[in-house]
């Protein structure tokens, strides 16, 4: 009878070193002199699993800390995968990062592992966001989402933002209970790295319904930006018939935004809110030229169903911010040339990595596109988020060093 031999394993094979495995990117960064303006980051991720015992003794309800903290936080992931783990492609899983990468000390793990890939890639500003929270949104429990909602944004707001000014975030906002989302922005507006406030769209509330409207009336007071982030939801409806993870994420992750945009326009919310600028992040480009002609089209025989508007859904389109993560039609430069015309993407357009997802974009992605101007880069990847976010100027040291070493 063969035995077989025990396999070893080395015991360094899983190290993670986050400069490591983004070289190349550091590479493009230098090659392409990203030092000489800002980049800012408008869509990027951590998981908040990694603080979970830190986040939960922030919940304020005893007795819903307790089931949070017996549960491990199960009572909130309701998210339907289909029993499928992250796809997380070329990057090593969040929650396998060796202890190494960012050993205890004094600053909080996320600033350390954030600060990390960001002077890899050539970011000086990220605005991040949570991850399994984008399903929140889900739960019937409203006083889940509330609870957990607000004890995230206290975490965030305490133990990374006030310490680290590279780092900013847009809030997310109970949308389940108008009342508590309100209340949301009345005690964390001002905050240092609270440059706006963000609704998840994998819900089924209409955004419209008028027990929002002082909501979106103290954002607009604010000059806050409120951002619309999508996701997919493989228990939806239409989602559940498709039987491929590759179906259901190029599916959903447009339209959730969609419908939420949709009706945000056909309700005439810009016209009532015309202060209020709105960002649509994750859901990429190809899908808001075809909004904005099948809007336009419906709008112009049946215009007398929005009798809010006062231009052509595509004119309130233009005026909106968008995530350029995930960029489409990468292999056909005339029709992404053509979208980028339809959104005013010189003004209208801002940066996203969406780091660490499998499908992230590097800064190269919009540096290299042959048909913008140089100036437009710079707009895209930092200058228009700058304006959006009211930022004052902020290189990276990294980058501070290179130009001050290049000027001597």
């Amino acid at each position: 009878m063969n035995v077989m031999t025990p396999i070893v394993r080395d015991p360094n094979a899983d190290k993670f070193d986050t400069r490591r495995l983004l070289a190349h990117a550091a590479e493009q960064a230098e090659d392409r002199r990203y030092e000489d303006f800002m980049i800012i980051d408008v869509d990027s991720h951590h998981y908040e699993t990694g603080s979970y015992r830190e986040i939960f003794q922030y919940i304020e309800d005893p007795v819903m800390r307790d089931q949070f903290v017996h549960t491990k936080g199960q009572t909130m992931m309701l998210r339907s995968t289909g029993g499928f783990q992250e796809m997380a492609g070329r990057i090593t899983r969040y929650e396998y990062r060796n202890a190494e990468e960012a050993p205890p000390g004094a600053r909080h793990k996320d600033i350390t592992l954030t600060l990390k890939w960001m002077d890899s890639m050539g970011i000086d500003v990220a605005c991040v966001f949570p991850t399994p929270m984008l399903g929140l949104g889900l739960n019937p429990i409203v006083e889940v989402e509330v609870q957990y909602a607000r004890a995230y944004n206290r975490w965030l707001t305490e133990h990374i933002l006030a310490h680290e000014p590279r780092i900013v975030s847009m809030l997310y906002l109970p949308m389940n209970d108008p009342v508590a989302a309100l209340k949301m922005v009345e005690d964390f507006s001002g905050r240092q790295g609270v440059v706006g406030f963000l609704i998840t769209t994998v819900r089924y509330k209409p955004l419209y319904n008028n027990v929002y409207m002082k909501l979106y009336a103290a954002l607009e007071e604010r000059g806050l930006p409120l951002a619309f982030h999508a996701a997919t939801n493989w228990g939806d409806q239409s989602m559940n018939i498709t039987n491929r993870f590759i179906a259901s994420h190029a599916l959903g992750f447009t339209w959730f935004n969609i419908v939420h945009m949709t009706n945000w326009v056909v309700n005439g919310i810009p016209e009532r809110f015309p202060g209020l600028k709105s960002i649509w992040i994750e859901s990429g480009l190809a899908w808001i030229p075809f909004l904005m002609q099948r809007l336009d089209n419906e709008y112009m025989m049946r215009s007398s169903e929005a009798p809010s508007l006062k231009r052509k859904p595509s004119d309130y389109m233009r005026g909106m911010y968008y995530t350029s993560q995930p960029m489409e039609m990468i292999g056909n430069r005339t029709m992404l040339e053509e979208t980028f015309n339809m959104i005013n993407a010189e003004t209208q357009l801002v940066y996203a990595s969406d780091y660490p997802h499998w499908d992230m974009d590097l800064p190269s992605t919009i540096y290299d596109l042959p048909f913008l101007s140089l100036q437009a880069k710079k707009n895209i990847l930092g200058e228009n988020a700058r304006k959006l976010f009211k930022l004052d100027t902020i290189l990276s040291p990294e980058k501070q060093a290179r130009l001050k070493a290049r000027a001597a």
